[in-house]
């Protein structure tokens, strides 16, 4: 997946880390993440959360409004799928500035990431 370097303000930031900071908002974007861009039918993902459909729907209209997630109608189901040029941005974001450009500090996540 290319890179293409997308803007994101203090203000988008400060939207799209609420949505995640939130126990079931996070355990089903990370639900998203391991699926990969095919993304996970939305019955499937709140069985996988252990949580209803009801409830997985309105936590992933959140997520979906900050732009850190997206969906398709397939037929009757629903797939959502992690909006990864959107969180990648975020990434971005947060660690460009980080530890004054130190590379070194930054380092062990870069490795973590590609080991």
């Amino acid at each position: 997946m290319e890179f293409k370097k997308k803007r994101v303000t203090n203000k988008k930031a400060v939207v799209q880390l609420s949505a995640i900071a939130h126990e079931g908002r996070l355990t089903l974007l990370r639900i998203l993440i391991q699926a990969g861009p095919d993304g996970v039918a939305a019955s499937a993902l709140a069985k996988n959360a252990k949580t209803k459909l009801p409830t997985a729907s309105a936590q992933l209209l959140v997520l979906s409004n900050a732009g850190l997630v997206s969906s398709t109608r397939v037929g009757r189901q629903i797939i959502y799928q992690a909006d990864f040029p959107n969180m990648t941005a975020l990434l971005f974001f947060l660690m460009q500035d980080c530890c004054g450009r130190d590379s070194e500090i930054c380092s062990p996540v870069i490795k973590a990431l590609t080991a």
